[in-house]
């Protein structure tokens, strides 16, 4: 029953969050030639060009991001974003025909970035995602030192570089800015997909744990002994560092284990090193 209200949260979360987004799209950004970034962004750009319907056109370019992140990111978060993008694309076919609700370009910046914000922080704490490049960010991090978040904001970089030589130069920094408003809305109403989170986990089955971090989210830990006061010894304590993104399949690791596991996750401001994520075994690092 806990389970089952979870997951009915986490869909709401999902589709109000993806409702929202569109609501964006459609009543401020798009209307006034402000651009999301990653696949949304490309999608506005070629349908100004080519006429088909934004909705429809989200979901093609990001079918390819979701094929190939399918295997390698988990099943329950491909779901979750599949829906999302299904809910956000309809929304979208639902907003186009209404009325943009400002002509002026600051003010449709500023709130349309605040209502996006909101809308990609729900479906991101739903765990969930919204957008394809998402997906790219987080498989190139695990094969490379770039981070989720920078592989992210290259991308947009180039999109709104474009965006600025199509549209003009005005168009291209407004985006920029909603861009930056987006990003800090979406630290708020969750802490946001390029942060990164310190994990501590307590656990008999330490093993088993550091192997399904490794296997699912090719991420290495520190396997320390622990004793507990009352259990006594025989505790794993294990400590890795992960993305906001990757930590709704951590939660389903988690729930694996056995029952008298606990997890600590908390907000680090900064990593120094490579150690999080690693291509070569073995998957833990043993210190007594």
């Amino acid at each position: 029953m806990k389970n089952y209200k979870a997951n009915i949260i986490s869909l709401a979360m999902i589709i109000a969050g993806a409702v929202l987004a569109a609501f964006s799209i459609e009543e401020f950004l798009s209307p006034n030639r402000i651009f999301d970034g990653g696949v949304t962004g490309a999608s506005m750009i070629l349908v100004s060009k080519i006429p088909v319907s934004l909705g429809i056109m989200v979901v093609l370019l990001n079918i390819p991001f979701f094929m190939v992140g399918y295997k390698r990111l988990g099943r329950v978060f491909i779901v979750k974003s599949v829906v999302a993008i299904a809910t956000f694309s309809l929304s979208l076919s639902v907003f186009e025909s209404m009325e943009q609700i400002t002509r002026d370009p600051l003010l449709a910046t500023i709130f349309g970035a605040l209502f996006l914000g909101c809308g990609v922080g729900l479906v991101l704490r739903a765990g969930g995602c919204l957008d394809g490049t998402e997906i790219v960010g987080i498989l190139v991090s695990r094969k490379s030192d770039f981070s989720t978040g920078r592989v992210v904001l290259l991308i947009n970089v180039v999109i709104y570089f474009v965006a600025g030589l199509i549209f003009g130069i005005d168009s291209g920094m407004y985006s920029m800015v909603m861009y930056f408003i987006t990003s800090k809305v979406i630290d708020i109403v969750d802490t946001g997909m390029n942060g990164s989170k310190a994990v501590m986990m307590v656990t008999t089955d330490g093993r088993k744990a550091a192997d399904e971090i490794y296997n699912r989210l090719g991420r290495t830990v520190t396997f320390l002994r622990g004793e507990g006061l009352v259990s006594g010894s025989g505790k794993d304590v294990l400590y890795c560092v992960v993305s906001r993104a990757e930590i709704s399949e951590l939660k389903t690791i988690i729930k694996s284990l056995d029952a008298s596991s606990f997890t600590t996750v908390t907000d680090i401001t900064e990593v120094i090193g490579n150690h999080i994520k690693s291509t070569k075994k073995p998957p833990v690092n043993e210190e007594e």
